[in-house]
């Protein structure tokens, strides 16, 4: 059991919250059908396989870093609960289900496309280019945008010019968060961060937070939905709830926060069944 564990824990299971962005322009399209949810439904699982194989390549090529980190060297393979041997073989396995279950959905040529260049990228990531300053975020803000055109590809809808930009300011202020304040707890940890600076991670996590809500109300207000309108303040209360977490004691991972704080998640799940409601 505990062996199971730490395989949960190296897929890193909990990230896969991530991976629900497929779902958004299922909804945003106004088009939740049986047969679009099923096709969404597989390429999340499809998704969710290759972003483990992602995680599995880093937490391999990170060992030695995550051992002298306060809280990463508990994971399975800096803690020896896993070897890299296995860990390789997990990786391979998780690939090949990946590129199983992209098989059933809709437009296979592209979303094949975008599954290999997410992973892609992450290599290029990992690789090397997370010690670039500037260029590290574009990266992690290009992952959670691929999620979007994957989830509309797979279903044969197109991504609007607003969810583009709602999506990807919304990464923007995440992705800058999580530097802040892993400038702020462990600087020695990532080469990157010696870069950066507070002032300059808070003026722009903050400066995407405003973007990312200009940009939402102006898609609500081009909807012409009654009540669609009151979205924007769910979605502030969120985004508020999640900064006072930042700005204290949190080591700024958008997964672990959503997960240890229950206010955030039941706001969470109020403005899912919002939307539900709103745009079926």
């Amino acid at each position: 059991m505990k062996k199971l564990m730490a395989y949960l824990k190296l897929l890193r299971v909990k990230h896969y919250i991530k991976n629900t962005l497929i779902f958004i322009p299922a909804i945003f399209a106004h088009v939740l059908t049986r047969s679009n949810v099923k096709s969404a439904f597989i390429g999340f699982l499809a998704f969710c396989f290759m972003a483990s194989v992602i995680y599995i390549v880093n937490d391999i090529k990170d060992v030695e870093n995550d051992k002298l980190h306060p809280t990463k060297k508990n994971r399975p393979i800096a803690s020896g609960e896993i070897s890299i041997a296995e860990a390789n073989i997990l990786a391979v396995i998780m690939f090949m289900l990946s590129l199983i279950m992209n098989y059933f959905v809709k437009e296979r040529i592209i979303s094949y496309t975008i599954l290999l260049i997410y992973f892609s990228f992450n290599l290029f990531y990992s690789f090397g280019l997370k010690k670039k300053p500037i260029i590290d975020i574009v990266l992690l803000v290009s992952f959670y945008i691929l999620r979007i055109y994957y989830g509309g590809f797979i279903i044969g809808v197109s991504v609007s010019d607003w969810l583009f930009l709602t999506v990807t300011f919304a990464a923007l202020y995440l992705t800058f968060g999580k530097r802040r304040n892993e400038y702020m707890k462990s600087k020695n940890t990532r080469d990157v961060l010696k870069l950066y600076s507070k002032e300059f991670l808070d003026k722009f996590m903050y400066l995407s937070l405003a973007l990312t809500l200009v940009f939402y109300s102006l898609w609500v207000i081009e909807q012409q939905i009654s009540y669609l309108s009151f979205s924007v303040l769910i979605l502030l209360i969120i985004f508020l709830k999640y900064s006072l977490i930042v700005e204290g004691e949190s080591d700024g991972d958008p997964t672990e926060i959503v997960f240890k704080n229950k206010s955030l998640l039941v706001w969470g799940f109020i403005y899912i069944i919002f939307m539900f409601l709103m745009m079926r």
